[in-house]
């Protein structure tokens, strides 16, 4: 228990450690690999027991506010990284990793951006209202995205893909039921640390699995590899920076959450659309993207804090 809650106290670190490991230790992702559900699921049902369902629901006074974040995540982003990727083409820059980069953005942010705002002391009401109304959006957006901004027919099965976020979704929140009516609400709290603890090592073990045969295909193709990296990073910044600064009316810490949630996006649904014909240079970004969402966190808790006007949490 002592070094589950120290994984809590020390969250930010322990995530970026985990998806680095998995680039440096190979076996150690291949083992990881099944785990890719489960980690997706828990860390988020965890940040459901832990979330002020009221301030959450306060949420629906404001739908104005809610449906601008929505298209901002969902149809702005994508607009504006094909824009931005439209620039930098003849260039050189790799016509796969445009079509990845915005495929990225027009999708909806990471489920696990909930956890991680729990974690930095942002909004996590906040993250939770846009990353479920995303979730649920993104099956029709992101087929007009793909099509309009890249020419790629996406032919989602719309009621399929509808069942697997109901059950990632679902399963998070029956879990998080079950959890709230066992465990009384002081004892949660009093176990504070040890719940991040186990959050943070479930995002370890996803950041592990999902980094499976990454290393191999660097060694194979390293110029792609370090590109596709810093285009991650610029691009996760760059979207962080425009949510920001877009939604700075709202209060600096909301304003900073959005920032975290405009940035990290869920690149699993989008594989999950592709159904496999995604080339393997899109599907090896998706992977190396996974960078920026683990260690950013932690290279810029002190900013998110400092923004956000509370001192910086532990770890």
């Amino acid at each position: 228990m002592r070094l589950i809650a120290l994984a809590g106290r020390h969250a930010t670190a322990v995530m970026a450690a985990g998806v680095l490991l998995g680039l440096v230790v190979p076996p150690l992702a291949a083992l990881a690999r099944p785990l890719l559900v489960p980690t997706l699921v828990i860390p988020l049902a965890l940040a459901l027991v832990r979330l002020d369902w009221a301030a959450a629901a306060a949420w629906r006074g404001r739908p104005l506010a809610v449906a601008s974040l929505l298209a901002f995540v969902l149809v702005v982003s994508p607009v504006a990284v094909r824009v931005a990727t439209v620039a930098l083409e003849p260039l050189g820059f790799p016509a796969s990793l445009s079509q990845a980069l915005v495929l990225m953005a027009a999708s909806s942010p990471i489920v696990s951006n909930v956890a991680i705002a729990l974690l930095l002391g942002l909004d996590a009401p906040l993250a939770v209202v846009v990353v479920l109304a995303a979730t649920a959006l993104v099956p029709l957006t992101l087929p007009v995205a793909a099509n309009l901004l890249l020419g790629v027919n996406l032919e989602i099965r719309l009621a399929e893909f509808m069942l697997r976020l109901i059950g990632l979704v679902g399963g998070a929140f029956a879990l998080a039921l079950v959890v709230r009516r066992i465990v009384p609400a002081s004892a949660l709290e009093a176990k504070r640390e040890i719940v991040d603890g186990i959050t943070v090592l479930n995002l370890l073990l996803f950041g592990l699995a999902i980094m499976d045969g990454v290393t191999a295909y660097a060694f194979e193709r390293p110029g792609y590899v370090l590109l596709a990296i810093a285009a991650a990073y610029a691009f996760n910044l760059m979207l962080q920076a425009a949510g920001g600064f877009a939604f700075r009316g709202l209060g600096t810490r909301r304003a900073v959450t959005v920032a975290l949630l405009a940035g990290n996006c869920n690149m699993g649904l989008v594989l999950v659309a592709l159904e496999g014909r995604a080339g393997f240079e899109v599907v090896v970004f998706f992977a190396l993207a996974q960078l920026p969402m683990y260690t950013l966190p932690a290279l810029l808790r002190p900013l998110y804090a400092k923004l956000a006007g509370a001192p910086a949490p532990p770890g």
